[in-house]
């Protein structure tokens, strides 16, 4: 460590140090909610560049017009601001396009939508012949952040395509939003050009990172991320390979059109503040603190990931209480488990598994937590023979769902003025999930019922009884798992109307603290003096 960087860690364990007695216990017990970025949309780019998409087909540019191209009756769709035209255009074939305060990209083609229909065909006709041979979008959804679609690419469409291992549709996502979410993320905004796309889009950078690869840019002073859940391995028939993907993301950006949204008033950035939480305290829950997972169950041994973020005022996922959120790989080892006072939870978030996660000291974790219902014993009131699988699973927030057929992870996405954000769920049975209608687009409300807690992982009673649930927030580089924890505690002391205790605090290790010190101290300012 240099010498300001101990200068500047002296002062600041000085003045910890200085605090009233009790102040540094009560600030580490803060939740806090995140902190959020606002864009500005430049409009008058995209009515320029609508309009040169427009006119690629001179037959069809009278049917549309722009302000100061001519007066026209007031009854005629065509008074209207050209953006609003084009939403009544496209809103029969995404529903609700007009929603989105950022300019919707899509693979599909309105000028040639629209000649086709002033040439007569049939409404019919399958709008794949206007979107590069995607498949009509399995998801749109639209709302007041932004924008998510979802569309897929089968085996054999697409002239031109290079053949490829994978026997299955490849899933294509495209996010824009108005709201980013600020996270210390040192694998942020890396990446490398491509030369096939760096006319259409000069500062496109492409990477994998945590299952996908990603496509991020800036349009408009919007960002937006394309991706493609993919492994970074050879092409296999039943898992796609991230060089399989690549000419379909690239066939699918290449395709990209303007085709809606509207403008809406600016927004500000949203600062991080004290979370909201109970004020009287549970006589019987406690929580060991964040990122103090069970000692080496991290991946290399690494520690876990300190974070004190409430990203949602979310409802508890599990239908009643009690819930225990523990690991359910690492519970022999959790021999300091034992309850201080009723039932205690304990972070597994950076537990030891082969999944990217950045925000993980290793680069890898768990991505989410391990939740498991409380037995029939600790329900007083419960039924002498009740089944933990009758544990209702629920709807944590307003939003809607994302899931294919036979998918066994389930996702709701949440779209508010003041949010962009993701919650998945996964180990219900698929099957289940497929009589229930748990699929794209479904929208459900908060507390509704969308399943039971299971044991599936790729096979029934392929893991314990338990409900993995994980949170994702949209970044420049897209969509990137965050810690639950402390979303799940306030969300729990919420359901029981009593505030938690925290207990068992033990010594982190070096990226744990890392993250608890001052920006300066890890990152020395380098335009000041010192010592390397």
């Amino acid at each position: 460590m240099s010498n300001k960087a101990v200068r500047l860690l002296t002062r600041w364990l000085a003045a910890l140090c200085l605090l009233p007695v009790g102040a540094a216990t009560a600030s580490a017990d803060e939740f806090r909610t995140p902190s959020i970025s606002a864009v500005r949309v430049e409009w008058r780019a995209v009515l320029d560049q609508l309009r040169t998409e427009i006119n690629t087909q001179p037959a069809i540019a009278s049917a549309f017009t722009f302000s100061g191209q001519r007066r026209v009756p007031a009854w005629d769709p065509r008074s209207t601001p050209a953006l609003v035209q084009l939403n009544a255009i496209t809103s029969p074939v995404f529903a609700g396009i007009g929603r989105s305060p950022v300019p919707v990209l899509l693979p599909f083609d309105t000028a040639n939508y629209l000649q086709a229909r002033a040439g007569g065909a049939p409404e019919t006709l399958s709008v794949s012949r206007y979107q590069a041979d995607f498949r009509p979008a399995d998801l749109f959804y639209a709302g007041p952040a932004g924008y998510d679609a979802q569309f897929s690419l089968e085996p054999n469409a697409g002239d031109g395509m290079p053949s490829r291992t994978f026997a299955r549709p490849v899933e294509v996502q495209i996010t824009g939003s108005i709201l980013t979410y600020d996270l210390a993320d040192p694998q942020g905004g890396k990446g490398e050009p491509v030369k096939a796309l760096a006319a259409q889009f000069p500062d496109m950078r492409r990477f994998i990172r945590e299952g996908y690869v990603r496509y991020a840019f800036t349009r408009f002073g919007v960002p937006y991320v394309v991706s493609i859940q993919c492994l970074d391995s050879t092409p296999r028939p039943r898992r796609l390979a991230c060089r399989e993907a690549y000419p379909v993301a690239e066939r699918f950006l290449k395709a990209l059109r303007i085709a809606g949204g509207k403008p809406a008033r600016a927004r500000r950035d949203i600062s991080s503040d004290l979370a909201e939480r109970p004020t009287t305290f549970s006589p019987d829950f406690s929580y060991r603190p964040s990122g103090d997972i069970i000692a080496s169950s991290g991946s290399r041994k690494q520690g876990g990931h300190v974070d004190w973020t409430a990203y949602s005022q979310i409802r508890f996922p599990v239908e009643k209480a009690p819930a225990f959120v523990r690991s359910q790989s690492f519970a022999m080892r959790a021999k300091s488990d034992q309850p201080v006072s009723g039932y205690q939870w304990r972070d597994n978030f950076c537990e030891a598994r082969s999944f990217n996660v950045g925000q993980c000291a290793s680069g890898f974790g768990h991505q989410g937590e391990d939740i498991r219902p409380g037995s029939c014993q600790t329900q007083p009131d419960g039924p002498p023979n009740c089944d933990p699988k009758q544990q209702g699973v629920v709807a944590v927030r307003d939003g809607v769902l994302i899931r294919s057929l036979k998918q066994q992870a389930a996702t709701l996405q949440i779209n508010t003025r003041n949010e962009h954000i993701r919650f998945r769920y996964m180990h219900m049975n698929p099957s289940a999930m497929d009589a229930d209608g748990v699929l794209n687009g479904r929208a459900v409300t908060e507390g509704e019922k969308i399943g039971v807690v299971s044991n599936y992982l790729d096979r029934p009673n392929g893991t314990s009884l338990h409900l993995h649930f994980d949170v994702q927030v949209f970044t420049r580089d897209g969509w990137i798992w965050v810690s639950p924890y402390t979303t799940l505690i306030s969300a729990y002391e919420r359901l029981i109307r009593g505030r938690g205790h925290e207990n068992g605090i033990e010594l982190p290790g070096p990226a744990a603290v890392a993250h608890a010190l001052p920006e300066d101290v890890i990152h020395p300012d380098p335009n000041e003096g010192g010592e390397n």
